[in-house]
């Protein structure tokens, strides 16, 4: 299995028999960000599964609707909360027909796709969060579930959202997930690395890639230098910048 980051949220998985893209958009789309991930070239032989958990601008861009034009074998998996009228379609260069290619899902439901169970979480801030069975594989994309606390919110706004976050993850306590992508973002500045930590204490994950970083990679080593347990920390891959593939091995040490 190659994994690609290729930035913020939007990771490529591909697969023996399939290729799997979580949460693209084009550069430019966010302003104040210089985005500079580049998709690989897919096989076109290889059914192709795009994912998008949300509506946000940092995790779907329309653009991805075009790709049915180059890709016979796509399939578009994506959150309810993404509203795609026929108009707007057109209106954006896309033939309104490419909705017969999108299975639209929601919170807390299990889908059958091809060959694939696809289970769903609940965000904790818009849309949600994906557990993927393909292949004899488990792979994992919180979207936005996270344990979102922010300074000077609040112990009660910051309690609750401890709770739900908890509650979600705790649904993945019987997996054992092979590949799992969790936010870390630094804008939380001293919580930034506690909704990473439950996860990684509560949940069987052989690698963990760190997302929606917002280009500071720094959270990463702060978060491993805090942990005494080698091969616990290990479990958390070292992403230093756009465009990166890693190969994840059956059994990584």
């Amino acid at each position: 299995m190659i994994v690609t980051f290729v930035h913020h949220s939007c990771f490529v998985v591909e697969m023996k028999e399939r290729v799997f893209v979580f949460d693209y958009f084009k550069n430019g789309k966010v302003k104040g960000f210089e985005f500079t991930g580049v998709l690989p070239e897919f096989d076109k032989e290889k059914p192709l599964y795009v994912f998008a958990s949300h509506f946000h601008q940092d995790h779907f861009d329309v653009e991805i609707l075009k790709w049915a034009e180059k890709y016979a074998k796509i399939h578009y998996i994506l959150s309810k909360d993404i509203k795609l009228s026929g108009r707007y379609l057109e209106r954006n260069g896309i033939d309104p027909s490419v909705k017969e290619k999108i299975t639209f899902v929601q919170p807390l439901k299990h889908y059958e796709i091809d060959d694939m169970e696809i289970r769903t979480l609940r965000s904790t801030d818009a849309g949600v969060a994906f557990l993927i069975h393909a292949e004899d594989k488990y792979i994992y994309h919180a979207g936005d579930l996270n344990l979102w606390k922010w300074d000077g919110a609040g112990e009660l706004v910051n309690g609750k959202e401890t709770r739900a976050y908890k509650h979600e993850i705790n649904k993945l306590a019987d997996y054992a997930i092979d590949v799992a992508f969790v936010p870390l973002d630094s804008r939380q500045k001293k919580y930034a690395v506690e909704g990473l930590s439950y996860f990684m204490e509560h949940v069987d994950a052989k690698a963990i890639f760190p997302m929606h970083m917002w280009q500071d990679y720094s959270y990463i080593q702060i978060f491993k230098s805090k942990i005494s347990n080698g091969a616990f920390a290990r479990r958390l891959v070292d992403i230093s910048g756009e465009n990166e593939a890693y190969e994840i091995l059956d059994d990584p040490v």
